[in-house]
């Protein structure tokens, strides 16, 4: 097979297990083209791009993406959507899973924990503290709380700085080791839709195209759900 022009891919972190471990080295083993995929939260990678990085290709929150200061960034008639994800609690590996399942058991559970992990800037943490002002427990659970400026809050469950880690699903189940205790309760459960378009500054539209069509194809819809994502 002929090799093809590589392609730049800016992705949101939490689609990083499914392209990453399949999507991504299923594309380069069909078409013969290598994408390199440069993974981090949408509003960093919002901020490169304004400062002139230039991929071919974005996946990142749909709103971000659509905002009036970015949408000039993409090509707006190629956005598609993926997937969405809902936030999610997770414990280290060696310990009994809390019963989460109701908003009381969960504030039951926030307030026992010796430190709860969630990210500074991420979706999941600026709405996870949003929710402990919501709950009245934010003073009580920030006051040992373990803060992750950019990664993955379950890091913190292996190293010993928390017993509960807050984050997106698909950003959780990335730390294989960890326990996932579940998924936020209904009542106060928030999903995050994302979205991949073409740049609008591609130099190489064909082979943009054809990712974009593969992030929508039957094994990525099915890499999705493998990483705790829900296809759109």
């Amino acid at each position: 097979m002929t090799t093809r022009p590589a392609l730049s891919l800016f992705c949101a972190v939490a689609l990083k297990g499914a392209l990453k471990d399949s999507i991504l080295p299923a594309f380069s083993q069909d078409t013969g083209t290598a994408v390199n995929a440069h993974f981090a939260p949408t509003s960093s990678l919002i901020q490169e791009i304004t400062a002139g990085a230039d991929p071919d290709v974005i996946i990142g929150i749909t709103a971000s993406l659509t905002a009036p200061g970015t949408v000039a960034t993409i090509d707006a008639g190629t956005l598609t959507p993926l997937a969405q994800t809902g936030i999610g609690i997770a414990v280290a590996p060696d310990v009994e899973i809390p019963d989460v399942s109701t908003v009381s058991k969960l504030t039951k559970a926030l307030t026992a924990a010796r430190s709860v992990a969630y990210s500074r800037n991420g979706p999941s943490g600026i709405y996870f503290a949003r929710l402990l002002q919501d709950l009245g427990i934010a003073e009580e659970v920030n006051g040992n709380a373990t803060i992750i400026d950019q990664g993955f809050t379950a890091a913190a469950l292996l190293d010993g700085r928390a017993d509960l880690a807050i984050q997106q699903m698909s950003e959780l189940m990335f730390v294989p080791e960890a326990q996932i205790a579940g998924p936020l309760p209904a009542d106060v459960q928030q999903y995050t839709p994302f979205s991949a378009a073409v740049s609008a500054q591609t130099r190489n539209r064909p082979g943009s195209a054809s990712l974009l069509m593969f992030l929508g194809s039957k094994l990525a819809r099915a890499a999705y759900r493998d990483a705790g994502l829900e296809p759109s």
